[in-house]
């Protein structure tokens, strides 16, 4: 289907044909671990066993190449594990990552401490610094430059068109984790980006109800092999790949996603904007606002602001009752499905940052809006509120 068709009528109907043999308007799931052969190595359809491909990934990859404007896409098993594919496919012992300083701490983990042991390292930059990126590269070691915005939980952004002009300039990748926006709010390798990852287990998925992730890739030759070809043979290789009950899951969660972020982004919005008037709460992150400091930069480089809304509380206890004392915001880790979630990222989501300079700060929840009616989240966050105010001696307002 050309990409040249609109976001939402590519979101349904890329790689989502009807049935041709009985005409069914969705796609069969194909639950089969492998294929029958009309000969030996004559494959029927080019099937051979779901390792290497299955009809229902192999449709869900396509809607995920042509929403992200790639060349090809890549589904596994979770985020981490396209993630640690994608780096496995494209360095070598003895590489340099730049990173992201403010980002998901699994990613942050795998770096540091399993591919760290295998002899590649990496050093964490200001996102929103292009100075100091472009000082963290190493030449003739540097082949990945791993961003990701808006960041994970501060909300940062960062200039993914400097990023990727430092990348090329070092003869590196340019990876941009796009969880937070999605391919409707933004769209990484218009802007230059190489690789583009997510956790399709959130706003992909959508309903918290799938386990997975994704790598889309350019057209570019990396180290003398298209990044499709190194991408699609460590998937092979590695085997981490999504499971076809996973991949339908996640490519009817797909087929929704411009609605959903409409309503998420207007939500936090909203949010952001009353929460900031509340008393007990010190700050609110959101690229929505305009004091934010990335708020220019994010107009021009999304479509939107997104659903995360961070808060500060100014003390850690004040943010932990609050945590605790939110009831549609259900606590939990994760974030971009229909229901609204409050995450303690400091022990929750990125514990294993705790104690280093990259440590989120401790008086801080993020929050998932959810598509539920704004006026009962705000309602569920005003109680929290009062908690937190009563916790803290004050007395409730009125």
């Amino acid at each position: 289907m050309s990409d040249a068709r609109g976001f939402n009528t590519l979101a349904i109907h890329a790689g989502q044909e009807p049935d041709p043999l009985t005409g069914a308007v969705i796609p069969p799931i194909y639950q089969t671990s492998t294929f029958v052969q009309d000969g030996i190595n004559v494959l029927r359809g080019g099937h051979e066993y779901s390792r290497g491909s299955n009809p229902t990934r192999d449709g869900f990859q396509t809607q995920l190449a042509a929403l992200e404007g790639g060349h090809a896409g890549f589904a596994f098993a979770s985020g981490l594990a396209g993630e640690d594919a994608l780096l496995r496919a494209v360095l070598e012992p003895g590489d340099h990552i730049v990173l992201g300083g403010d980002g998901y701490g699994g990613t942050n983990r795998l770096v540091n401490q399993l591919l760290g042991r295998w002899g590649v390292s990496n050093t964490a930059v200001d996102i929103t610094d292009p100075d100091a990126v472009r000082a963290a590269v190493r030449p003739g070691s540097t082949r990945v430059l791993w961003l990701e915005t808006p960041s994970n939980p501060l909300l940062g952004i960062a200039d993914i068109a400097a990023w990727a002009q430092i990348a090329r300039e070092a003869d590196a990748l340019l990876v941009v984790d796009n969880t937070f926006a999605s391919p409707y709010l933004q769209r990484p390798l218009a802007l230059g980006a190489d690789v583009v990852v997510h956790s399709t287990t959130k706003y992909i998925g959508g309903h918290s109800d799938v386990l997975g992730g994704a790598v889309i890739v350019s057209d570019r030759e990396f180290r003398g092999q298209s990044l499709a070809g190194a991408v699609g043979f460590q998937q092979f290789a590695g085997g981490a790949v999504a499971g076809p009950q996973d991949s339908y899951l996640a490519a009817r969660g797909l087929k929704t996603l411009g609605l959903r972020m409409e309503r998420h982004s207007s939500n936090a919005q909203e949010i952001a904007e009353w929460a900031r008037e509340q008393d007990g709460v010190a700050q609110v992150l959101y690229p929505g606002l305009p004091e934010h400091p990335g708020h220019e930069l994010a107009k021009r480089q999304m479509s939107g602001f997104g659903g995360i809304v961070s808060l500060r509380f100014g003390d850690e206890a004040s943010a932990r009752t609050f945590a605790e004392s939110t009831r549609l915001f259900a606590l939990s880790v994760s974030l971009g499905g229909v229901e609204s979630l409050a995450c303690y990222c400091s022990e929750m989501t990125h514990a294993s940052v705790r104690g280093t300079e990259l440590a989120v700060p401790t008086d801080l929840v993020r929050l998932s809006v959810g598509v539920e009616d704004v006026a009962d989240l705000k309602e569920d966050i005003a109680q929290a509120l009062a908690a937190v105010r009563s916790a803290r001696g004050a007395v409730p307002a009125a």
